[in-house]
């Protein structure tokens, strides 16, 4: 465990596109982030084990064995464990409705916080249009996305020998390419939109690996991210209150920290709701 960080309690843990099975996915960095704390509910809103690329060969490090002990741990702890799955597990959907290691397995769900509002919790790729009607072409871009990643594994390697920290080339990729942005943006109003057809306050998804909180027309939009390019996880505090965490961002200030030994500085709060 990184000295200087204890390990903090939330309601819930949302935690999303953590594609096991991927050279890409930041097992370590997640395991971590574990390790630091305690949830009474924890959701799997879906991409948790990636069963495209497990396809074409099997990759599979004990870092990736060890995340999925420390989940089962957390249920046989007695932890609530909700499993959305996502379009890169979906025979995992095959199983909604049924429990496994005190896991529970559902198609979507309802999550009340502790303020009393009511989140929509779902993984998000019914509202993608290429996911949803031209397969194929999803099987493509997940290729060309997952060169990007191993082009940002090696970079992250060098920067490490650097001492620099963690950087995502494929996110920095993203925000600066239009269609991407064009593409994220009519994915953030059509899931805003299912959310206000249900009646709910808001939706908490994931899959397109952006984590943001916003307001969509009057309802609460939320993506918690990925542990692939971003690392990030939505934490619900025993308030109600929503907040992103960026732990590799955290983890980055400590190591900071630890190494000159200068006390950590307040950095503004997360964009929270």
């Amino acid at each position: 465990m990184i000295a200087d960080m204890p390990v903090r309690h939330f309601r819930t843990v949302f935690l999303s596109d953590i594609h096991l099975g991927t050279r890409g996915c930041q097992a370590d960095m997640l395991l971590d982030f574990i390790r630091h704390m305690e949830c009474e509910t924890l959701y799997l809103v879906g991409d948790i084990v990636d069963g495209w690329k497990m396809k074409g060969g099997w990759y599979w490090p004990q870092s990736h064995n060890d995340v999925v002990q420390k989940i089962l741990r957390l249920a046989r702890k007695g932890a609530r464990v909700i499993y959305v799955p996502g379009n890169h597990d979906d025979r995992v959907r095959d199983f909604c409705g049924t429990h496994f290691g005190g896991v529970t397995v559902e198609r979507d769900a309802i999550h009340q916080t502790a303020d009393g509002r009511r989140f929509l919790v779902v993984h998000g790729d019914e509202f993608d249009g290429v996911v949803q009607h031209a397969k194929w072409l999803a099987f493509a871009g997940d290729w060309a996305y997952r060169t990007i990643l191993a082009m940002n594994t090696w970079l992250n390697r060098a920067r490490a020998r650097l001492g620099l920290g963690y950087w995502s080339l494929s996110a920095y990729l993203k925000v600066k390419v239009k269609n991407a942005l064009q593409f994220i943006e009519n994915f953030e109003e059509a899931v805003a939109a299912e959310a206000r057809r249900r009646g709910v306050d808001g939706v908490i998804c994931g899959h397109i690996h952006k984590a943001e909180m916003r307001d969509i027309g009057g309802i609460a939009y939320v993506n918690d991210g990925d542990w692939v390019e971003s690392c990030t996880a939505l934490v619900e505090h025993p308030d109600g209150r929503l907040e992103i965490l960026d732990w590799a961002r955290l983890r980055g200030r400590v190591h900071a920290r630890r190494t000159s030994r200068a006390p950590l500085t307040a950095e503004p709060e997360p964009a929270a709701a």
